[in-house]
């Protein structure tokens, strides 16, 4: 990479469950593979990543091969997760072996973010990591959580990390190409490559989540915590995970998917 000086120190990506899953919700390596490779040539960069991840609870029902007969669905989400979480890092460690670079898992509450011990707690936990040269991969602690008190995704834990840790920069990796200023199958419709803050750019989100899927967010919660975070002065994008390189072209300042700007 070149320009080294300009670019971002810390940058925080979250990837999400219909990123890393199948139609049958199983997580695929290759798509693993193409994450790590980027964070690891990032990470070589002297640029620290910080991941957000979901998938636990695809990895659980992965592992468990069979619907579990528990009605209650918080119930079935923690054991879903309590399953997962050691199974989706395993992934993850094994290929950043690979790399020889080192990551650490880092699970948390709502409550963590409050103002207090326990943020001051988290704020050493990550930068303990970081200055060890040891990648955090974060996630929601669906075991504990209290749905009355629950991020309303990952959406939302990846923006506060990123004002957390005082982020050079946040990119939101979907499945989509970015936000789109109409239905996206629709003829004409457009990627818009910039949004600002202040824009009703909401009339455009059409994305209301599928039923089907695992992963609780959506384009509208994308677009909404994304605002949130430029807001603080933190450059946010928003971005098709599966394009070739999209995290290594996106810190180089090529114009890939939708840029959310503070005014």
């Amino acid at each position: 990479m070149e320009n080294l000086s300009k670019k971002p120190r810390k940058i925080v990506v979250k990837v999400g469950s219909n990123m890393l899953t199948n139609h049958k919700n199983r997580i695929m390596d290759t798509v693993l593979q193409h994450l790590v490779g980027q964070l690891a040539e990032l990470y070589e960069d002297n640029i620290m990543p910080i991941l957000i991840t979901s998938g636990s609870v695809a990895a659980g029902m992965e592992a468990m091969g069979r619907e579990l007969s528990i009605k209650d669905d918080a119930v079935r989400r923690q054991i879903y997760s309590s399953m997962g979480q050691p199974r989706l890092m395993r992934h993850y460690y094994e290929i950043f072996q690979q790399y020889g670079i080192r990551c650490g898992q880092v699970l948390a509450t709502k409550r963590d973010f409050s103002p207090g011990k326990h943020r001051e707690n988290m704020i050493n936990c990550y930068n303990g990591l970081i200055a060890s040269g040891i990648v955090p991969i974060a996630n929601e602690d669906d075991t504990v959580s209290l749905s009355m008190s629950a991020f309303s995704d990952n959406d939302e834990l990846a923006a506060l990390v990123a004002e957390l840790l005082e982020a050079d920069m946040l990119i939101f990796l979907t499945h989509k190409d970015g936000v789109f200023n109409g239905p996206p199958d629709a003829a004409h419709t457009e990627v818009l490559e910039e949004v600002k803050i202040d824009e009703k750019t909401e009339q455009y989100i059409h994305d209301k989540g599928d039923p089907k899927t695992i992963g609780r967010g959506n384009m509208a919660s994308k677009l909404k915590m994304a605002k949130k975070a430029a807001s603080k002065n933190i450059a946010v994008h928003i971005a098709n995970g599966t394009t070739p390189n999209v995290l290594l072209d996106i810190v180089n300042g090529k114009q890939i998917g939708t840029r959310v700007m503070a005014n």
